[in-house]
């Protein structure tokens, strides 16, 4: 274990009790060990013929060597990274230290914390072992703390979701994971239905699986063919396979300190959408989904890259994951087209767009084979514009821009000139009483 970390004695005032910083589990070396080699790989990769080349140069006993000298390298650059990290849970943060060379020290005020995520890898899983990933409220990116124990990674999870609900530190050890209800679950048959019916999968496997052959007879070059099909290939294997295996076992639960979302079948992922900081909701639903009744829901979150609530459901059920997470609000059964003069500007397509605005949400609508209904609640507007072209100005219609505080921009497409004029102002002031109304961001509570 690394050295305490205390707290000196100012002013009469006496220190309080030092508090133990703790490495990570002993089998983060071996994770760490593969930099190096991944350093390597990656020159590889950018360079495959100097590469190539090297490796035609080098000898047996050249290679032997190397190996020799490579592998207790990677083996003690593992060792070192591991003993050099430290973490300690303080009255006010989370600490970390890590580095070999430059060192860094990560001080997470604990109120700070929006969600605390446990994710295990499949050879994690193996070890019985899972990364703690921590999402603060300003940050570009996640802190992390990989590798814990299972059970280390799920106690400290708790402590710090109930450090961040303002429990003492004295409590905060036996409060222990808030109870969660199931709220819905995916099944495995249903979501590989929905991804045989979705547009994407069907054009990225139809692209991958056409345009090498095409290449072929026109260049007859291995290298352009295997350029451009690597590639397609990758992108229809992650447009079904990749999200057939990172969406299984979706679960979603509802608990004090948020939603949680259970998912993966090789990677399990354990995420909490923090109350409060989801800043706009997506009901999409592809053309082949609509007879069915499914819908897929997506959320953009300030400081976070939670991007999906629910990957297919029916929309009842949808819906009523909507209202636990934007409680109050009601998805708006209709919404109003735009005028038929839109069609000079945005031919057939005009009809895809439409717009609501209840007391709750600013809703609005585009795409006519895939639908996005996007819904912002007022609290969450930063700002509201208005922009019109030379076309548009022609036909008298405008598009009124909603941003949000997760950097996203919803617009409202094609309306009439006044209307929209009347909506910025109107919308305007809706932010402002419900950025007043709203309620706290803070976990249980």
């Amino acid at each position: 274990m690394g050295g305490p970390v205390t707290t000196s004695d100012l002013d009469g005032v006496p220190a309080r009790p030092p508090v133990a910083e703790r490495r990570l589990h002993p089998v983060t070396p071996f994770r760490r060990a593969w930099a190096p080699v991944a350093v390597l790989a990656g020159w590889a990769g950018h360079d495959p013929n100097g590469a190539q080349e090297q490796l035609q140069r080098l000898t047996s006993t050249m290679l032997l060597i190397g190996l020799a000298v490579l592998v207790p390298a990677a083996g003690l650059y593992g060792f070192l990274s591991w003993w050099f990290t430290h973490f300690a849970v303080t009255d006010s943060e989370l600490r970390i230290r890590t580095g070999l060379l430059f060192r860094r020290t990560a001080h997470i005020r604990l109120e700070r914390i929006q969600a605390v995520d446990v994710t295990r890898p499949l050879l994690a899983r193996v070890a019985g072992v899972a990364k703690l990933r921590i999402d603060v409220v300003g940050a570009d990116k996640k802190d992390e703390l990989a590798f814990l124990g299972e059970q280390e990674a799920r106690a400290l999870r708790a402590e710090l979701l109930a450090r961040a609900a303002g429990f003492a530190p004295e409590t905060a050890h036996e409060v222990g994971e808030a109870p969660a209800h199931e709220l819905l679950h995916v099944p495995p048959r249903e979501l590989a239905l929905s991804l045989v019916l979705t547009g994407a999968t069907w054009g990225s496997l139809t692209a991958a699986l056409v345009v090498p052959p095409v290449l072929w007879l026109a260049t007859h070059s291995v290298w352009t063919v295997l350029a451009t099909a690597l590639p397609l290939l990758g992108a229809a294997g992650a447009s079904s396979a990749g999200r057939f295996v990172a969406e299984y076992d979706w679960t979603v639960g509802e608990s004090p300190d948020g939603l949680r979302i259970d998912h993966g079948l090789l990677d399990r992922t354990h995420e909490t959408v923090p109350p409060g900081r989801v800043q706009t909701v997506r009901i999409v639903e592809p053309l082949l989904w609509r007879r069915r009744g499914w819908v897929r829901v997506e959320l953009d979150v300030a400081g976070s890259d939670n991007s999906v609530l629910v990957p297919v459901a029916p929309r009842a059920v949808a819906e009523s994951a909507i209202a636990r997470i934007l409680p109050g609000v009601t998805v708006p059964a209709s919404l109003s087209r735009p005028p038929r003069r839109a069609g000079w500007c945005v031919p057939v397509w005009w009809r895809g767009h439409g717009l609501a605005v209840t007391e709750a949400v600013f809703a609005a609508r585009h795409g006519l084979l895939r639908r996005r209904l996007s819904l912002v609640p007022h609290a969450k507007v930063q700002s509201v514009r208005l922009t019109q072209g030379p076309w548009g100005r022609l036909w008298r219609l405008a598009d009124v821009h909603v941003d949000t505080g997760a950097d996203k921009t919803v617009t409202a497409r094609l309306r009439d000139a006044e209307e929209a004029a009347r909506l910025l102002r109107a919308q305007a002031e809706r932010s402002r009483t419900g950025r007043r109304d709203a309620r706290p961001d803070r976990w249980m509570t």
